[in-house]
């Protein structure tokens, strides 16, 4: 004979558990006043503390993610890679440098939107009470909706109109013919992969700029190694003394730092 389950403690905990709202978004916009009424809720019972650490600790692995697709890291970090490979210097600059140097300029460059995020989460984070765990539930999620809009602001600025109609249709024609008109061009969805591809495109039409000079240096090379009867030595090699000699005498960190810095609004 089993027993009976419900009238153990902690039953109605676990049963409310097993109810999973699975109600689809009707919109691809962030919306986290949902959560946080989740939250609010769940303070009453005394499990929101938990909601809010996970949520926290969830925030905080998105990080990286964030650092590498919402921000210039993206293209500074393709164009310095494509400068190494043309200078085929084997790992010279090694890649934890070129991660570095393009760790430090998208610090320069979203500073002016980290100092947005800054000011317009102010007001909320003020607001947390560690003595009242709803005010701090709620003050998070307002945070964060109000740190997204600088950071949103940003992408459609740097974002190709192009790409934005390709990700507008594309999200239309995965809705039902319903709800194709909730989504937008400024929904964070849309603007993100804009952004990515946009930042892939032109950090190709620089790395394709930057190439070309190599190339031409050691096609020459080759045909006076050729010419030379040299056909032991290698034009790879002969070249890189002249490769690395005409970089500096255009002053190429100088150039390639300051136009992809400038390259956004």
């Amino acid at each position: 004979m089993r027993p009976d389950v419900s009238s153990r403690p902690g039953s109605a905990a676990l049963t409310s558990c097993r109810c999973v709202d699975r109600t689809p978004r009707a919109t691809l916009s962030v919306d986290l006043s949902g959560a946080a009424a989740d939250a609010r809720a769940g303070m009453q019972d005394g499990t929101g503390l938990p909601l809010v650490t996970i949520v926290a600790l969830g925030a905080l692995t998105l990080l990286p993610f964030v650092f590498m697709t919402a921000t210039s890291f993206v293209k500074i970090s393709v164009v310095f890679s494509i400068l190494r490979n043309a200078l085929g210097a084997g790992q010279v600059p090694s890649g934890t440098i070129v991660t570095a140097l393009a760790a430090i300029l998208t610090l320069y460059v979203m500073a002016p939107v980290g100092s947005q995020i800054v000011d317009a989460t102010a007001p909320a984070v003020a607001r947390i009470d560690r003595a009242d765990p709803m005010s701090t539930s709620d003050a998070l999620f307002e945070a964060v909706e109000l740190g997204v809009a600088p950071l949103r602001a940003f992408l459609e600025r740097n974002a190709g109109a192009r790409e934005l109609r390709l990700f507008l249709d594309l999200a239309r024609r995965a809705r039902p013919a319903d709800q194709r008109a909730e989504v937008t061009e400024h929904d964070l969805l849309i603007v993100l992969p804009a952004f990515v591809i946009t930042e892939l495109s032109e950090a190709f039409q620089i790395g394709f700029l930057v190439f070309v000079p190599f190339l031409v240096v050691e096609m020459v090379v080759a045909n006076v190694l050729l010419a030379l009867g040299m056909n032991a030595l290698s034009p790879t090699q002969v070249s890189m003394p002249f490769k690395l000699l005409l970089f500096v005498l255009v002053d190429g960190w100088y150039l390639l730092a300051r136009a992809l810095v400038l390259g956004y609004s």
